[in-house]
């Protein structure tokens, strides 16, 4: 009974100090921005559903939860602190939407099987170019949590406009990103075998 105590008692130090690891990862990647109205382009989408992948769903939310915990009191982890303000009233503000979206992103991200791809055989093989689709789809999915969240709450705080695709809210608070955001998600899937080996590394 000790034994197995002191195992998960190890367990639990060591998801605590990934989940640290990964705040400071979500903080660092808060920083590398290209500065854009209403909302900031930030690395921290690669970074969440790297968090996702490597870490499994149960611990990337935990890990993604312990980063909004830190935002919200005060420590300046977000992308536009502490220039834009510190804390839940930063919190509260633009881009709020988009970091509670962090949290379904890392979820589904960690949650989806992804299929191993050969990449030598990418526009050789029938199934691989299935499986590499496939992939992407389910990262699509996955990333679109963040504006989805982020739009609906950007909505309540500018307004509605139709048609909403040539509206200010559209044009400022997801078009801009797409592009970067399809780039990402090719990185993610070009590093799909070594993130699932450092999953099993990391369990």
């Amino acid at each position: 009974m000790e034994l197995i105590k002191e195992i998960k008692q190890s367990k639990i130090i060591k998801n605590v100090f990934i989940a640290l690891i990964g705040t400071i990862l979500l903080a660092i990647s808060s920083k590398i921005k290209i500065p854009f109205y209403p909302v900031p382009m930030t690395m921290q989408t690669l970074v969440i559903l790297f968090l996702g992948i490597t870490l499994g769903w149960k611990l990337g939310v935990a890990t993604v939860a312990l980063y909004l915990f830190e935002g919200i009191i005060g420590l300046p982890v977000f992308s536009g602190t502490p220039e834009q303000g510190v804390g839940i009233v930063y919190f509260t503000g633009p881009t709020m939407g988009y970091l509670v979206g962090f949290l379904f992103t890392v979820y589904f991200a960690g949650k989806f099987h992804y299929n191993t791809i050969d990449l030598t055989s990418l526009l050789k093989n029938y199934t691989v170019v299935t499986n590499f689709i496939k992939n992407f789809l389910k990262l699509t999915i996955a990333i679109s949590f963040i504006y989805i969240f982020g739009i609906l709450w950007l909505g309540t705080l500018i307004g509605w406009e139709k048609p909403f695709f040539t509206s200010p809210l559209f044009q400022s608070g997801a078009q801009p990103f797409l592009l970067a955001e399809l780039f990402k998600i090719l990185i993610v899937l070009f590093s799909l075998s070594k993130l699932k080996k450092l999953n099993l590394y990391l369990r």
